[in-house]
Formats: C-alpha cells, sequence, structure tokens
C-alpha cells in the first residue's frame, strides 16, 4: 500500500498544476472577450466601408451612363446642326455648348466618385487586415485553452508549455489588431481564409 505522505506531493503538484491552468484559462478567456468586442465593432466598420464603396461605385457608373448620353446627344446635336441653315445652326450650337458642359460636369464628377470609392475599398483593406489579426488571434487562442484543457486532464507540463506558445502567439496578434500593429503572418492568414 502507498504511503500517505506520497500522496500528498503528488496531490499538490497536482492542484498548483490545475491551478495554474485555471488562471491561464480565465486570463486567455478574458483577452478573447476583449479582441472579440473590439473585433465585432471593425467587422461593422468592415460592412459599412464596403456598403459605401459599392454604393459610390453605382453611382460613378450612373454618371457614366448619363455621361455616354450626354456625348450621344452632342454628336447628334453635331450632326444635325449640319444639315439644317444657318438660322436653326445657333439653336443646334447652343444645344452642343449645353451638351459640352454637362460632359465636362460629369467627368468632373467621375473622376471625384472614382477617388472617393478608392478611398472606401482602402479603408476596408485596412479595416480586414485588423480583422484577419483578430481571426487568427482567435484561432490560436481556442487552441491554447484546448491545450490547456489536456493539460489538465493529462497533467503532462510539456502541453503546458505547447499551450503558453500558442497563448502568447494569440496575445501578440489580439494586441496588434488593438493597437494597430503591422503584424500579419500573410502565409497563415491565407492558409485560414
Amino acid at each position: 500500500m502507498d504511503n500517505p505522505s506520497d500522496l500528498i506531493p503528488e496531490s499538490t503538484s497536482r492542484d498548483r498544476l490545475n491551478t495554474l491552468v485555471a488562471v491561464f484559462v480565465a486570463l486567455l478567456a478574458t483577452f478573447m472577450a476583449v479582441t472579440k468586442v473590439k473585433d465585432d465593432n471593425i467587422v461593422q466598420a468592415m460592412l459599412q466601408a464596403k456598403s459605401d464603396a459599392v454604393d459610390t461605385w453605382s453611382e460613378y457608373q450612373a454618371k457614366r451612363v448619363k455621361h455616354h448620353l450626354l456625348e450621344l446627344g452632342r454628336d447628334q446635336a453635331i450632326a444635325l446642326r449640319l444639315t439644317f441653315g444657318q438660322r436653326a445652326r445657333s439653336k443646334w450650337d447652343e444645344q452642343v455648348k449645353y451638351y459640352e458642359s454637362e460632359i465636362s460636369r460629369y467627368k468632373n464628377d467621375e473622376e471625384e466618385l472614382k477617388i472617393k470609392a478608392r478611398e472606401f475599398e482602402s479603408q476596408y483593406n485596412a479595416l480586414n487586415f485588423r480583422d484577419d489579426q483578430f481571426d487568427l488571434s482567435d484561432a490560436v487562442l481556442s487552441v491554447s485553452i484546448a491545450t490547456l484543457a489536456m493539460t489538465s486532464l493529462t497533467r503532462k507540463k510539456w502541453l503546458l508549455w505547447i499551450s503558453l506558445v500558442f497563448g502568447a502567439f494569440g496575445v501578440v496578434m489580439g494586441t496588434a489588431g488593438l493597437i494597430g500593429l503591422s503584424i500579419h503572418p500573410n502565409w497563415l492568414i491565407k492558409l485560414l481564409s
């Protein structure tokens, strides 16, 4: 039969390990909760930026169609001006001038809309960069917490170290997303996309 004093150190060691695992799980889960709030806000901003970009490109397309119709009208007015007498030509000249001024206005509007739409797309891409950081953080922290659970069940210290490595990487990625650092392991993010 085992000596009761031999069981105490193993029990104490197990208690210490379980306490350590519980503390790490609580800290990582809390960190994940904080980053999840920020990630959700970024996703909302991404949706708004994408919606604004689509709306702006739609407005750009509408302006392009109107621009094209004005060019057709101008070309028709020029053709009709040539077929009518001098008196009618002045009316067609006015019409051509109107078309030219509208075409010029639409060209300016189109350029402004193109710039605006590209700004929304850039904003979306910047937000997506940070969203990727949060997604990677969540994934790696989930693996860390699962490994911590296995550590508690098996009492293998090497599992504790593996979970701490995953946890540290997850915290680094989450912190990068929170404060806007440009840490972005593209190969890993592409793998998970």
